[in-house]
């Protein structure tokens, strides 16, 4: 059914008509997205909107066109938007669904994890570049496309009225953790600086949101744009770094594969510092905590959402959202354990 909408939203933009072969694509977990394909060679990404998240369209809509000018440039790939036959960004069909239409980066791959410290390296380096070149947006022009959205005191208050409105049932399947997510959000200070840098920020930096060169190994560019607005440095960084210290799925089952390697976070940081980003004080001493913060946010949203009856993120099967959030908390674990480590690699590689 999905397919067949894709197919019929394709029709409304400015592309060359021929019969394209159009594949779900199932990595996202709010859009619906659509590998579109011409003779096998990939084309354009389809992406349905999804508006129950995403409640103000138009604003993510201008925030992406407002940086994706800022994105061309040597060392990085950019992406564009398809126009509709309309002339406009979106097409919103009969049922007041929106689709947009983007290039698709050639030869590249994406990773969910990886053990390879050159993928770390690269990941940072393109990430310092990223920031690099959205440093001079002017940030007056661009909105929270989510309010809040890594906003700690917020997700504990939806926790909390998660666990009041929950089914009996839900809350003694998700008893234990939500236990455990109290222990952790005590050992979780706050105590980072108050003189941060506002950024503009990706705010979504799991490492499968970067895309690498098949031929090359090279970082490419930084995909999935919606959540793109002013930020601070030590979120994008703590978010790709839990993806590259734990080598295991997001909601992989066996916690006793979820570790917390130095080595590549240490390759993270030496592509950081390769990229030429230049960060206060404040900030590198921020980015110890960004990497604790990250992962727990990530994990009490997705418990939340199990206690919610399931209706933020796309699951698979039942307890998939419980799943995430015990390992996304184990990983908060390991990470606030290696904290000392973490904050000397920091000052060792980026300085102080």
């Amino acid at each position: 059914m999905e397919s067949r909408l894709a197919e019929k939203a394709l029709e409304h933009f400015v592309i060359e008509r021929k019969r394209y072969e159009i594949t779900p694509l199932i990595q996202g977990y709010i859009n619906h997205s659509f590998k579109i394909a011409d003779a096998g060679q990939p084309k354009y990404l389809l992406q349905h909107l999804n508006k129950n998240v995403f409640q103000d369209i138009e604003t993510l809509m201008h925030n992406l066109q407002a940086i994706l000018p800022y994105l061309y440039h040597k060392d990085y790939t950019s992406v564009d938007l398809m126009p509709t036959k309309a002339r406009t960004p979106l097409y919103r069909d009969s049922e007041g669904e929106y689709w947009r239409l983007m290039t698709y980066v050639p030869e590249s791959i994406s990773y969910n994890t990886t053990n390879n410290r050159a993928i770390a390296k690269e990941a940072g380096r393109i990430l310092g570049i990223f920031h690099r070149l959205l440093k001079d947006v002017p940030k007056a022009g661009l909105s929270e496309t989510i309010p809040g959205f890594h906003s700690l005191e917020k997700r504990l208050t939806e926790f909390s009225d998660a666990r009041k409105n929950a089914s009996p049932t839900r809350i003694k399947k998700a008893e234990k953790w939500i236990l455990l997510a109290e222990a952790i959000v005590k050992n979780i200070h706050s105590d980072i600086p108050s003189d941060l840098p506002l950024r503009i920020c990706h705010n979504d930096t799991k490492l499968n949101n970067f895309l690498f060169s098949k031929e090359t190994g090279k970082a490419l560019c930084l995909i999935d744009l919606d959540t793109v607005m002013p930020g601070y440095f030590h979120c994008d960084f703590g978010d790709a770094l839990r993806t590259l210290v734990n080598p295991s799925e997001e909601d992989e089952k066996d916690v006793t594969k979820i570790s917390f390697n130095l080595s590549m976070a240490d390759s993270f940081l030496k592509g950081l510092k390769e990229s030429g980003l230049e960060l206060t004080s404040a900030e590198k001493l921020a980015l110890s905590y960004g990497a604790i913060l990250m992962p727990f946010l990530h994990g009490i949203r997705a418990l939340t959402d199990y206690l919610n009856n399931d209706l933020y993120y796309q699951i698979q099967y039942p307890d998939q959202n419980l799943d995430r959030s015990i390992s996304l908390f184990t990983v908060a674990q390991k990470t606030l354990a290696n904290k000392e480590e973490l904050a000397n690699s920091v000052g060792r590689i980026l300085g102080k």
